[in-house]
């Protein structure tokens, strides 16, 4: 079976979600295949990836809200602080959530729904480079 693999460079403004779908649909674009399934997989412990909604800001925003209050910075009780009092919550942040994503496509396109789109979510306050694995494999 074909496959094609890149690594996306990204540089995050802070935290937040970035939308990287575009990036992913030009690497199963690039990989020449029209059928099968590409993976997403983020090489970091404070930073996640989500398929969510990409239409309205305020869906996304609600939902780093609820992360926020779920997770709260400068909690006491944590004893990982060396990078900041946003070290162990981005690190719990990224245990809820996801570090890939395995999507299908066809006719070379991917197969997302209306509304979806591919984020990466940045869990720290300081901007940090990233890279996030992309695996195209089909036929």
């Amino acid at each position: 079976m074909p496959v094609h693999q890149t690594t996306l460079n990204l540089r995050t403004t802070g935290a937040g979600m970035q939308e990287i779908t575009a990036a992913v649909a030009r690497e199963v674009t690039r990989s020449g295949l029209g059928c099968g399934v590409v993976t997403v997989f983020c090489q970091h412990t404070s930073c996640s990836l989500v398929i969510m909604e990409n239409a309205d800001p305020s869906a996304r925003r609600d939902l780093e809200a609820w992360l926020d209050r779920l997770v709260p910075a400068d909690d006491p009780a944590f004893e990982h602080t060396l990078e900041g009092p946003d070290d162990m919550p981005s690190h719990i942040k990224m245990a809820l959530t996801r570090t890939s994503e395995t999507l299908p496509f066809a006719a070379g396109r991917l197969l997302l729904g209306t509304w979806q789109g591919i984020f990466l979510w940045e869990h720290r306050r300081a901007p940090h480079p990233r890279h996030v694995v992309v695996t195209v494999l089909g036929e």
